[in-house]
């Protein structure tokens, strides 16, 4: 946590970043309040509401949530339409001397349970307004994630405030802090690569860190090469949007998907093993674009990605130069050659 006396030395965009990351974490964290509430409600009332008998199984839960939470809305309307006016002036909630239950809600308590869901909701709501006010200091944001099919303000705010693009020299490096990356296999006593995989929280696919002990002594640790939430957030939630928005980056997907499933090599993978590799593809590609748009708004030098740099071009036959170029005018606003800083390389 950034206390007063270093948020002076701060820079005033890394400020901003700062209490972007604040602001995102905290409104994150009134969602995760609001879902736990909601689970309670289904818990108190869907055997009243749905007719569901109480020893239904856990993971069936999730499957009523938005069923539940919707009718007790309505029923919460309805007990407190003709009563708003008086309000509670400590809680501002329908007082217990207006109340009047139904067959639903019959305690003035389970009222009050409600209420705290329904204020939850509408915090979790402000917050994310708010978030998406202040993005327009951010100009990754308002020249490109702005335009960005299935990145929305709550998303891009988590994107800009989570990641230093200062600290990601090249595409790969982006990839590998996201946790997208692939890990070769290689032969112990030959050294010779046997097989990849993609990047997970196994043993093998951490690093060893030095780190200073609490009696000063340096000592050594096993670490993840990821940032494990924003690899959450990527995966489980930024691919989810891709692939429901149909955006441009679902293409690579689908077609990446039908490729290895046509493939002998990958008859034996599950279908969630494929899932998971065409999703870690798509999302390759935007964390590429993202690291070129991310680099051009902030006057940085652009490097170039890993199959540009040993054969000159990508896997579309184009040189790295020209998709950059390419993708630049087309995508980011305000766009300007003249200002455009690429790295020399093989190709």
């Amino acid at each position: 946590m950034t206390n007063e006396l270093d948020n002076e030395l701060l820079s005033p965009e890394e400020r901003k970043k700062h209490t972007l990351r604040a602001m995102v974490r905290g409104t994150y964290d009134l969602q995760k309040q609001r879902i736990m509430a909601g689970n309670r409600i289904v818990m108190q009332f869907r055997s009243r509401v749905l007719g569901i008998k109480g020893d239904q199984k856990e993971e069936d839960i999730d499957k009523d949530t938005k069923k539940v939470i919707d009718m007790m809305k309505v029923h919460y309307k309805n007990i407190t339409k003709g009563i708003a006016a008086k309000l509670d002036d400590e809680f501002k909630k329908p007082s217990k001397r207006s109340f009047k239950g139904n067959e639903i809600i019959s305690e003035y308590s389970e009222l009050c349970m409600l209420h705290q869901y329904f204020e939850l909701e509408a915090m979790e709501a402000r917050g994310f307004r708010q978030i998406e006010s202040v993005l327009d200091e951010h100009p990754i944001y308002t020249r490109f994630l702005r335009q960005v099919v299935g990145v929305g303000p709550a998303l891009a705010g988590y994107i800009i405030s989570e990641i230093d693009i200062s600290k990601a020299p090249y595409p790969a490096s982006l990839e590998k802090y996201i946790g997208i990356d692939v890990v070769m296999e290689i032969d112990p006593e030959t050294g010779e690569i046997t097989g990849s995989h993609g990047r997970s929280m196994r043993k093998e696919d951490m690093i060893t860190v030095k780190y200073k002990a609490k009696d000063g002594t340096e000592k050594e640790k096993l670490s993840l090469t990821f940032k494990k939430d924003l690899r959450a957030k990527m995966i489980g939630v930024l691919a989810s949007c891709f692939l429901r928005s149909r955006s441009p980056y679902s293409n690579n997907y689908y077609n990446y998907k039908n490729r290895i499933s046509n493939a002998p090599e990958h008859k034996d993978k599950t279908l969630l093993h494929k899932h998971r590799m065409a999703t870690r593809y798509m999302l390759k590609f935007f964390v590429r674009d993202l690291y070129i748009a991310w680099k051009y708004v902030s006057d940085m030098e652009i490097k170039p990605a890993y199959e540009a740099a040993k054969l000159g071009i990508l896997h579309n036959g184009v040189t790295f130069d020209d998709y950059v170029k390419k993708f630049l005018l087309e995508n980011v606003k305000d766009y300007d050659e003249n200002t455009l800083k690429l790295a020399p390389y093989a190709g």
